[in-house]
């Protein structure tokens, strides 16, 4: 059953907490995905078996937080994980960060890195606005962009289609981590799967080459797709808590 907390923004996040051992798990979910998601789900189970405390949520505009999905930006979601991980946990987390989720986490540690025992990224897309959207556009594409505010991009994973927005390219750009230093204090392991038609592979090296840090670890997985949702995938997942609780 969601719980509610409303932000110094007044936006009205859903979120979903277990009690349990410290550091606890946060988990920071994708681009249009919400708690309920197989990685989100299936972490709330092993969290509980381990005894351990976690967390999960649902930016504003996605699941059954308030908002508009098309209104919002990386500014609006990154401000929602900062005010929920520092309202609703107590002393350093583990992050876990889905795709987008990894690149909110990339931020929370940048801004929070004293609340951060620890970082598991799953397909992390830093900066995916403007090396994945605004890179990958037409000439059309972006004209129409600026001109209308807005596009339509096709998705695999609904019937409707992603709504880009020129708000969201342009906030974008004030919150990118790979153009700037990107110090990781504490233990990174980051997880990727080969055949991601989302999140190239290129783009976690280059992530492992960028970040500084002395305990910092990239695994491929060879088949793996974007979702990263095989039960194989998730006991690796499980794995790389623990062994960055370890």
């Amino acid at each position: 059953m969601s719980e509610y907390l409303e932000t110094p923004a007044g936006r009205r996040i859903a979120f979903q907490r277990s009690n349990g051992r410290g550091p606890g798990v946060v988990f920071l979910g994708g681009f249009k995905s919400d708690m309920t998601g197989t990685k989100a789900a299936w972490l709330h189970d092993w969290a509980r078996q381990q005894n351990r405390a976690f967390l999960r949520f649902d930016y504003s505009g996605h699941g059954d937080s308030s908002g508009s999905f098309e209104e919002g930006c990386m500014g609006d979601w990154f401000e929602d994980a900062r005010h929920v991980i520092e309202a609703l946990t107590d002393g350093p987390q583990v992050l876990v960060g889905s795709s987008m989720g990894g690149w909110i986490a990339l931020l929370v540690a940048r801004a929070l890195p004293q609340r951060v025992a620890g970082l598991v990224t799953i397909a992390a897309a830093p900066d995916f606005t403007e090396q994945g959207f605004w890179a990958g556009f037409s000439d059309a594409q972006r004209q129409t962009l600026t001109r209308t505010g807005r596009i339509e991009l096709p998705s695999e994973y609904s019937d409707k289609p992603y709504v880009i927005t020129r708000h969201l390219i342009e906030d974008g750009r004030r919150h990118l981590v790979m153009t700037q230093p990107l110090h990781l204090p504490f233990p990174v392991r980051m997880l990727q799967g080969t055949a991601d038609a989302d999140v190239p592979a290129d783009w976690a090296v280059r992530l492992l080459d960028h970040a500084a840090g002395d305990d910092i670890r990239l695994t491929l997985v060879k088949g793996a797709d974007h979702r990263f949702s095989s039960p194989e995938c998730l006991a690796l997942i499980g794995q790389s808590i623990g062994d960055v609780l370890a």
